[in-house]
């Protein structure tokens, strides 16, 4: 007997891929609308493994689009979203913000209104799970945490687009009653991520023998989160979080891009060996810094852990080198 039908956004992406495969498996009685535009980010082979489940369903389609929005709540019945669809690379929002306006904002509106047209004063149990990234809140310096009351002080289009998708989310929560709850987690890494990030990016430029781009000095840190223990933390999130609150995903793994960099070279050393020998770690090459770099971004994660009993399970160097495997492994599809 279905229980939920559930609406994911950007489930072809990485994150949204990894989550459906997650709640496929672990909810039986779960329904799955995959709503992805498949763009350049996007991949329906990342979903090969689930393509012809009874309870999963792909749409082609982009979450700007209110009639098909509209037609989706109405057809499958949605009683929630897990929002994950969004222009996510800084660099592109630097070179063409608006797609970061429309994606990002308007897209997020329109997934709200179908939401709050829909559900309020006809359905019970319905939820709104909005996710976001620790970058709203800006750059840290040496030390310090963002926690769930840190101010937002977003510094790229990417993060202001995704400050104002929080926002909106949030006001549909307090103007409404929509029952909202929002995620914000640190930088991802896993299997299946787009090869413009940067771990797959110094993976794919090793083993082509050119130079790896770092930005600056190499020296920004970033609080890496494996992507299996994001989905958890979304499934917890999902079902145990209050409405109406925030929640920031993180286990504390501060690294700075310079050290991501030998790391994944280091285990490219060890499972597959320079012809010539040597350490792929003479290929790193330090580039012009990107406009409006923030310094370090770290999580507080103390709200999910003690308020919701969530804990991250993977080890940092058992799953960075799972990462580095299945790369190496798909080779030379990752060109």
């Amino acid at each position: 007997m279905q229980e939920r039908a559930i609406l994911i956004t950007g489930g072809a992406g990485f994150i949204g891929s990894h989550l459906v495969e997650y709640l496929l498996s672990k909810y039986p009685n779960y329904y799955i609308i995959n709503l992805d535009a498949l763009t350049y980010a996007g991949d329906v082979k990342r979903l090969d493994n689930v393509k012809t489940h009874q309870n999963y369903k792909f749409i082609q389609g982009n979450i700007c689009d209110a009639d098909l929005v509209t037609e989706l709540f109405q057809i499958y019945n949605i009683s929630d979203v897990i929002h994950l669809a969004a222009e996510s690379h800084v660099d592109n929002s630097i070179a063409n913000p608006s797609i970061f306006i429309e994606t990002n904002i308007q897209g997020t509106f329109t997934l709200l209104e179908a939401a709050r047209l829909n559900w309020l004063g006809k359905k019970n149990n319905t939820k709104f799970l909005h996710i976001s990234t620790d970058e709203v809140y800006g750059s840290l310096g040496d030390n310090g945490y963002f926690s769930e009351g840190t101010s937002y002080a977003p510094n790229s289009p990417y993060s202001a687009s995704k400050a104002s998708s929080d926002f909106l989310v949030r006001s549909y929560f307090h103007t409404y009653g929509l029952p909202i709850l929002i995620s914000n987690c640190s930088n991802n890494y896993g299997p299946k991520q787009h090869d413009e990030k940067l771990i797959p990016t110094i993976i794919r430029k090793a083993l082509k023998g050119e130079k790896i781009p770092i930005y600056g000095n190499g020296r920004n840190i970033r609080d890496w989160l494996y992507v299996g223990d994001h989905c958890s933390a979304l499934d917890t999130i999902f079902h145990l979080g209050e409405i109406g609150e925030s929640y920031n995903i993180g286990t504390h793994n501060e690294k700075t891009n310079i050290e991501i960099a030998n790391l994944v070279c280091s285990i490219l050393d060890d499972i597959k060996p320079l012809d010539e020998g040597g350490s792929y770690a003479k290929q790193i090459s330090f580039v012009e810094d990107r406009l409006g770099h923030d310094f370090r971004y770290a999580i507080d994660n103390n709200k999910i852990c003690s308020k919701l009993g969530w804990q991250g399970a993977s080890l940092f160097a058992d799953s960075m080198r799972e990462t580095v495997e299945w790369y190496v492994s798909c080779y030379p599809e990752h060109k």
